[in-house]
């Protein structure tokens, strides 16, 4: 008797969009919200949603994430019965040729480890968005309308549809069309980059797919029209909580500053059958309201502040000096901010150290990056 279902995260990404921030980690691995990697949140999502058997596709600076990973203990994947594996990309031939092509080459090169669990579906994720959501309510619709496949979309404004890959759908939820980043949106139903497949259906795909040598191998590009081109079942899942794709370095920024006002996306008030889990669980971020220096920040306990912090995110182990001043911005675990330092819409890299009256970014136009790490 095969699993229900088994999800794959794909945490590959080199994320160049965050510059610096990805220089030696892969972006699923980059530190958010004061005590959380990026990739807690759909392994959190996993656990909570009761899925046991969880893939995790890393190729790009894939160490540290495997690392952290583990085998998903941190998750409460680490029974007999319950897995986070790490997949890593595979030598194909060539020196040197161990990327995945793209997302469907991603699971294509890995369904021996699907098929030894033989499941009856299979939930697609991506390693670098923030959200909570129950994966078992997404299966649950998948099941009644007896789809192929049913996507997770937001629906977001039209001005912003362009961006996304969009889905056109009946009134009865099918997806009768998919336009990748159009210029003039049909509807306002985004792709989240979440997919459930009946599992029969995606692997005989997946294996025509890797035949075709002038695909690009991707699910959006390639699996989905296939599957609309051929009269399969496609439905689209509307989901309505906090998402965000944390891709680009404002982005980042400003999914950490929602935690300061954005009440879907509390991490720390949260009701306990839906705990973001991470590697740090000892630290407790707290947000703190109007004292004497610190105004609407998130400070991590061990944090030592003797200066005056405004609307910003402070992680682990981050000192800052006397006459000091930091507004608006994202300090990584362990920087040290200098006597009478001043930072305004900044994200400060881990371990950096803003020297002594060193000002940061006064006129606050665009969010600064500043690392040590320069790509």
């Amino acid at each position: 008797m095969g699993k229900e279902i088994v999800a794959m995260i794909l945490a590959g990404g080199r994320g160049t969009r965050l510059e610096a921030l990805t220089a030696k980690v892969a972006k699923p691995a980059v530190y958010f919200g004061g005590k959380y990697r990026i990739i807690d949140f759909p392994l959190s999502n996993c656990a909570n949603s009761g899925i046991d058997i969880v893939g995790v596709l890393t190729q790009y600076e894939s160490v540290l994430l495997g690392t952290y990973v583990g085998a998903g203990s941190k998750w409460g994947l680490d029974g007999n019965s319950s897995l986070a594996a790490i997949l890593p990309a595979r030598e194909r031939g060539e020196v040197g040729a161990t990327w995945y092509a793209g997302t469907a080459d991603a699971i294509y090169q890995n369904i021996s480890f699907l098929d030894q669990y033989d499941p009856e579906y299979v939930l697609i994720l991506s390693g670098d968005h923030i959200y909570k959501m129950d994966y078992a309510d997404m299966l649950n619709a998948h099941k009644a309308k007896g789809a192929d496949l049913t996507v997770a979309v937001l629906n977001v404004s039209m001005k912003e549809a362009s961006r996304f890959g969009i889905m056109n759908t009946n009134k009865d939820g099918t997806i009768y069309e998919f336009e990748e980043k159009p210029e003039k949106p049909k509807s306002t139903l985004a792709s989240m980059g979440i997919y459930i497949f009946t599992y029969k259906e995606l692997r005989k795909y997946l294996i025509e797919d890797a035949k075709d040598e002038s695909s690009k191998h991707d699910f959006g590009m390639n699996i989905i029209p296939m599957m609309l081109n051929e009269g399969k079942k496609l439905y689209a899942y509307e989901f309505a909580g906090y998402w965000k794709d944390v891709g680009t370095v404002e982005s980042l920024w400003q999914a950490n500053m929602d935690l300061l006002d954005d009440k879907e996306l509390d991490l720390y008030n949260i009701k306990k059958d839906w705990k973001i889990y991470t590697e740090d669980t000892l630290s407790k971020p707290q947000i703190i309201g109007e004292e004497a220096s610190v105004k609407n920040s998130l400070v991590t306990q061990g944090c030592i502040v003797n200066g005056d912090v405004t609307g910003s995110v402070l992680f682990n182990n981050v000192y800052i000096g006397e006459g000091a001043k930091v507004v608006d911005s994202v300090l990584m675990p362990g920087v040290l901010v200098e006597e009478g330092a001043e930072i305004y819409k900044a994200i400060v890299d881990e371990g950096v150290v803003i020297k002594a009256k060193k000002v940061v970014n006064k006129e606050a136009k665009t969010v600064e990056l500043v690392s040590d790490n320069a790509k």
